[in-house]
C-alpha cells in the first residue's frame, strides 16, 4: 500500500546480502492461513506530526512457496485522500527462514541498524535477538516457531499510474501469526513518516491463487 511522497529519489537495487543459499535449514511451518488465495483486511496508520490518518487496507496472497522463501500478492488501499479510486499495488515477499533470506535486508536503503530497530518492534522477535547478534540468525530453526517473519516489497501500481502522487519506494517488515492468521507490519522508507503500522486480520476467505512463483497480472 503506497504512502505519501516526500522525496522522489529512486532507491538502489543492488544485490541483497540478506539472501542466502544455505540449504541446511528447514522451512518455516506450513500454515493454511498463509497460502495462495487467502485474504486479509485491516488498516495502515500513516500518521505524521501534522495529522492522524489511517487507511483501510485489503491484502490477497496470490502465490506462496515456503521452500523458496517466496510469496506475492496484491494490496488495496480504500480511502487514500490523494486518489479518486482505491489504489491497488502488486508486491513480492521474502520469507525470513535462515535458508533463503535472513533478518538483514541489505537493500532498499535499509541498514542493519534499521533492520534490528524495526524487527524489535515485534514482541515475537525478542527471543531471537541474542542468536541474531551472535551469528546473524543463520543457526535459527524456524520450523516450529509460531510466527513467520517476512519483507513485502511493492513492485508496481496495478490500477493507477506512477504519477498518482503516491510512492512505493519503501517496503514492509511483516510478522505473521500462524495461530490466527493476524499480520502486523511496519513500513520503512527513509523519505516517509517512520513506523507506519500495518494491522491485518484473516477474513477466512480463500477464493483463488496458486502455490508456485510464476504469475501474470493484467
Amino acid at each position: 500500500m503506497p504512502v505519501r511522497v516526500v522525496d522522489t529519489a529512486t532507491p538502489s537495487s543492488q544485490p541483497s546480502p540478506g539472501q542466502e543459499t544455505n540449504t541446511g535449514h528447514p522451512s518455516p511451518p506450513s500454515c493454511s492461513l498463509l497460502s495462495a488465495g487467502r485474504s486479509f483486511a485491516g488498516t495502515q496508520n500513516v500518521s505524521s506530526l501534522q495529522k492522524d490518518e489511517a487507511w483501510k487496507v485489503n491484502v490477497r496472497i496470490h502465490g506462496c512457496d515456503l521452500e523458496q522463501g517466496y510469496l506475492c500478492g496484491t494490496m488495496e488501499a480504500l480511502n487514500v485522500p490523494l486518489a479518486d479510486t482505491p489504489v491497488v499495488t502488486f508486491w513480492e515477499g521474502e520469507i525470513v527462514d535462515a535458508k533463503n533470506y535472513t533478518f538483514f535486508t541489505g537493500k532498499w536503503e535499509a541498514s542493519p541498524e534499521d533492520d534490528i530497530r524495526h524487527w524489535s518492534k515485534f514482541p515475537s522477535f525478542t527471543p531471537l535477538l541474542s542468536q541474531i547478534e551472535t551469528d546473524g540468525g543463520k543457526s535459527l530453526d524456524f520450523s516450529n516457531y509460531p510466527y513467520i517473519f517476512m519483507r513485502w516489497k511493492e513492485q508496481y501500481f496495478v490500477n493507477v499510474g506512477a504519477d498518482c502522487g503516491l510512492t512505493i519506494a519503501g517496503f514492509y517488515y511483516v510478522c505473521f501469526s500462524c495461530s490466527d492468521g493476524s499480520i502486523s507490519g511496519f513500513y520503512y522508507d527513509p523519505n516517509s513518516s517512520p513506523f507506519q503500522k500495518l494491522e491485518l486480520k484473516c477474513t477466512n476467505e480463500k477464493n483463488s491463487g496458486f502455490t508456485f512463483s510464476s504469475y501474470e497480472l493484467q
